[in-house]
């Protein structure tokens, strides 16, 4: 069967839209799956249909990265120095006018067309797990979570965005004195990072888990398109992608976060976790997509209940305290998978992906 490419669609002049999206879809060879008014409208078509090419006014598409690795198809109904521009700014592969250039554009957009193979490959959904007050214990809900889909046979690499510190390699006990593999090895393939490229780079955790680990280091030359590009590839490689997110929302976390089918919350009970959470998910704009853990709980007088009263949602799991974490995570060790902290972490495990968005 001849697979046709998946387009979203987001022109200016809703005309102009309307007959561009009857035209791809006569041809046979392109199917319009979204369409946009804004740049706003756009970036979450994009993240969230997943097309093979955005056939785009230049002015509505807001960067490269924004594009989330597909074609861009730039088309207007006039050409100026200033569009053609904002097309090459935005990595468009070509500029069609319209309707003068539309046979030229049916066979770009034939060209963007997925293979079969790419078009059948499933995409494991992925988790991002964010602990906006720090000391909150999203490494240890990372590490420990990957380390229960392994538990449960499900192929899962754990992401580690934290560029500079890289705090998941000492949690799962990566050793210090051997040389190991890191995503900065992707940078240089730029567009080619390929699903293997990833596996050849993961480091394999006794328990079965994969990690991609970050560098640790303050003058690596990893960015945002980096990562997305290789959260990308590891989706193909997996049953599920656990994100290991930094504290800062700089433009690595938004890159995770935009690639994140939900974002796991991790709270402390206390009112500055409570109240950094609450910056947080707005400034993201992770409203629609995130769930919350309470860590390390002991009596306080802010309760479990009250992430409910105040997020509109009771948490997934509640992680009591244990002394056993900090020594553990000294050791670059983790939990055995029993006790009370194993299996509330084993709950995240059963719910957080089935959730619905």
């Amino acid at each position: 069967m001849e697979e046709v490419a998946r387009i979203v669609l987001a022109l200016e002049a809703q005309d102009v839209a309307e007959e561009v999206m009857h035209f791809l879809d006569r041809t046979g060879r392109a199917r319009v799956v979204g369409t946009a008014i804004d740049g706003s409208q756009l970036a979450d078509a994009i993240r969230q249909l997943e097309p093979d090419a955005v056939v785009a006014t230049p002015s509505l598409v807001g960067s490269r990265e924004s594009l989330n690795g597909s074609a861009l198809l730039a088309v207007d109904t006039s050409q100026s120095i200033g569009t053609l521009r904002r097309a090459i700014r935005a990595g468009a592969s070509g500029f069609y006018l319209w309707p003068a250039e539309r046979d030229e554009l049916a066979h770009a957009a034939a060209r963007v067309r997925p293979t079969l193979e790419h078009a059948q490959a499933e995409r494991a959904p992925v988790l991002a797990v964010y602990g906006p007050r720090g000391g909150a214990g999203s490494t240890f809900v990372a590490t420990h979570l990957a380390a229960a889909y392994a538990r449960r046979d499900r192929r899962c690499v754990l992401v580690d965005l934290d560029v500079v510190f890289a705090d998941a390699s000492a949690a799962v006990g990566v050793p210090v004195d051997e040389p190991v593999r890191t995503i900065a090895e992707l940078v240089a393939l730029q567009d080619e990072v390929a699903p293997q490229h990833v596996e050849e780079i993961v480091w394999r955790h006794p328990l079965g888990f994969g990690v991609l680990l970050a560098p640790g280091d303050g003058f690596a030359r990893v960015g945002a398109e980096d990562y997305r590009r290789a959260i990308a590839a590891t989706r193909r490689t997996c049953d599920i992608v656990v994100l290991h997110m930094p504290r800062a929302l700089d433009e690595v976390a938004r890159a995770g976060f935009e690639a994140a089918d939900r974002v796991l919350i991790v709270l402390g009970l206390d009112v500055l976790s409570f109240r950094d959470a609450k910056r947080a998910i707005e400034a993201a704009g992770l409203e629609d997509r995130c769930a919350f853990v309470v860590n390390r709980a002991s009596r306080s007088e802010i309760a479990p209940r009250d992430v409910e009263r105040v997020f509109g949602q009771a948490p997934l799991a509640v992680i009591p305290s244990d002394r056993a974490v900090r020594s553990a995570q000294d050791r670059g060790r983790l939990l055995p998978a029993r006790g009370r902290v194993a299996r509330a972490v084993d709950r995240i495990a059963r719910t957080a992906i089935e959730m619905p968005a």
